[in-house]
């Protein structure tokens, strides 16, 4: 296995700079691996393709206005922070944008409290501590933090966000869950179709490449994850009658997965897919992963030698989803963040 298998040309007009309106009138590809075949609708078909008993797991993260901006102290000179993961009440881990930012260096954030850079961690990466908690000026201050392969301007912060985000904490969205709207979910639930949600808080690796030729040798990094003991009792009473566990997302996937682990290495002697679980994930799926907890995906096109096309292709197949890409391009479906959505029964 060679990262360069999950390599593919995608010309720039494929990459979506805007979503689509209405969220559910995005396209869907669906994928039939037992029949291995494909078939094109929109994402208000989902409930065509979904039956009574069914689960589908939705990730209620919610991203936070992590970009800010602000200058050095005292040369003035102009810097950016990118807010990744808290490591205690004051200190952060951040991507810095500027130069000169090395450990005692002062920082002004516009509009807020000053900084101080404790620690260079890897590449852009530092540890930096506020005078005071940053949280509380973040709406007021902060700027959403858009993949870099969007360039245009975002007239609704919103849109960058679920219907259902209700937790902060995320430094990118869920995107497979962008294409839902509350009447779609009314919708889904009426047909006899489980809503449940777990949560997983998005880093910034998530849109990071995998530049070893081996993709085994590569360091995913570690996010958050939770999966309620309501959730897993659902997807456990569900799953044992017949339904299918559908994971919005590949973040949805990573936490049961992630959860379905923790519950084999414990050991009970339960016959459950899964227990609640919180705490850290760093399960980095790659082909010849076993699935315990998933029997299908939503999820949208993800970058070449990326992670999540490697999650996806663990899942169906490399050629096959090679092949579906292949068909997309062919088709004019639109990529990545706010591109359309795949369906992988």
């Amino acid at each position: 296995m060679k990262t360069s298998d999950f390599d593919y040309n995608l010309p720039p007009e494929f990459i979506a700079q805007t979503p689509t309106e209405p969220r559910d009138a995005s396209r869907l590809l669906v994928l039939d691996r037992r029949n291995d075949r494909l078939e094109h609708a929109h994402f208000y078909d989902l409930g065509k393709y979904l039956r009574p008993g069914d689960v589908l797991v939705l990730n209620q993260t919610r991203v936070i206005p992590a970009r800010l901006y602000g200058w050095k102290i005292p040369s003035g000179g102009r810097i950016e922070l990118l807010l990744l993961h808290p490591q205690d009440n004051l200190t952060w881990e951040v991507l810095v944008g500027g130069k000169g930012l090395t450990v005692g260096r002062r920082v002004q954030v516009e509009a807020g409290p000053q900084a101080e850079v404790t620690a260079i961690l890897e590449g852009p990466r530092r540890l930096v501590r506020f005078t005071e908690k940053i949280e509380p000026y973040l709406e007021r201050i902060g700027h959403v933090p858009l993949p870099p392969y969007i360039h245009t301007p975002l007239a609704d912060p919103e849109r960058y966000q679920t219907v259902y985000a209700h937790q902060p904490g995320s430094a990118a969205a869920p995107t497979a869950g962008l294409h839902f709207t509350p009447a779609l979910l009314t919708s889904l639930e009426k047909q006899g179709i489980a809503l449940v949600q777990i949560t997983l808080h998005v880093g910034l690796d998530t849109f990071a490449p995998v530049n070893e030729a081996n993709p085994q040798e590569h360091q995913i990094h570690t996010e958050w994850c939770q999966v309620p003991s309501q959730s897993a009792e659902t997807i456990n009473h569900l799953s044992q009658q017949g339904g299918r566990v559908i994971a919005v997302g590949t973040t949805s996937v990573r936490s049961l997965e992630t959860a379905a682990r923790a519950q084999v290495q414990a050991r009970t002697g339960r016959n459950e897919r899964l227990q609640a679980y919180e705490g850290a994930t760093d399960l980095f799926i790659l082909p010849g992963h076993r699935f315990l907890a998933v029997d299908g995906m939503v999820t949208n096109f993800h970058l070449p030698r990326s992670t999540l096309i490697m999650l996806v292709s663990a899942f169906a197949g490399r050629e096959r989803i090679m092949q579906a890409y292949e068909t997309a391009k062919n088709e004019s479906y639109r990529f990545y963040s706010f591109g359309d959505a795949m369906l992988i029964l």
